[in-house]
């Protein structure tokens, strides 16, 4: 048996949004069941995002603690943000991010995994980056605002964040198996035989 996730859509008989946010919305569907029932579903309507495990020549991963309200935490957290623009190119989101939130920019880029961080209430999907050969951005930092006006930035060694993980220590879904898959993936064929950086993304098409 292939082990493998397949797309697949179950039939949908009636579908509404009874809430709309500035990012995201809430939609609610009435389901058929393989029974022939019909079941609501509510889930959150997200526009996907990208994250970037950025690891530098000493083997340390760049890192930022931010508070999350949600979950009354501060997290520390690998480079992320939303994909604002409807087909904008990950890749492109990625590297803007690093710059944004790092003051970072990386010559080496490769796909590390493609996740669905919630996919019984979200339909987010996250393509993680694995990012080598840093060095310091040209140009102004970028102005922050709002939770990021309290960020914190350290670059730390990426055994201690798999210790942490394995702790239950550290949180965040793209932390996790960012440092994990990094691991992983140096264990197993290495680097260079990940995807590469416009590597598809059926969860989220872009142009190349």
């Amino acid at each position: 048996m292939t082990i493998k996730d397949t797309p697949e859509e179950w039939r949908v008989t009636a579908t509404g949004t009874p809430f709309r946010g500035n990012k995201t919305s809430v939609r609610t569907d009435d389901v058929v069941m393989p029974d022939g029932s019909v079941v609501k579903r509510d889930y959150q309507v997200h526009p996907g995002s990208v994250a970037v495990l950025a690891l530098d020549d000493e083997d340390r991963v760049l890192v930022l603690r931010q508070y999350r309200h949600p979950v009354r935490h501060k997290l520390w957290e690998i480079p992320a943000g939303l994909l604002d623009v409807p087909g904008e190119n990950p890749l492109h989101a990625a590297q803007r991010e690093l710059y944004e939130e790092a003051h970072v920019k990386a010559e080496d880029w490769r796909v590390l995994t493609d996740i669905y961080t919630t996919p019984g209430g979200c339909d987010e999907a996250v393509r993680i980056f694995l990012a080598r050969d840093l060095s310091e951005a040209d140009g102004e930092r970028f102005e922050v605002a709002e939770e990021e006006a309290d960020m914190e930035l350290a670059r730390v060694p990426l055994q201690d964040l798999v210790r942490g993980v394995l702790a239950g220590e550290l949180h965040n879904t793209c932390l996790v198996v960012g440092v994990l898959s990094t691991v992983a993936a140096r264990a197993g064929e290495g680097f260079d035989a990940l995807r590469g950086p416009e590597a598809p993304w059926p969860a989220r098409p872009f142009e190349a």
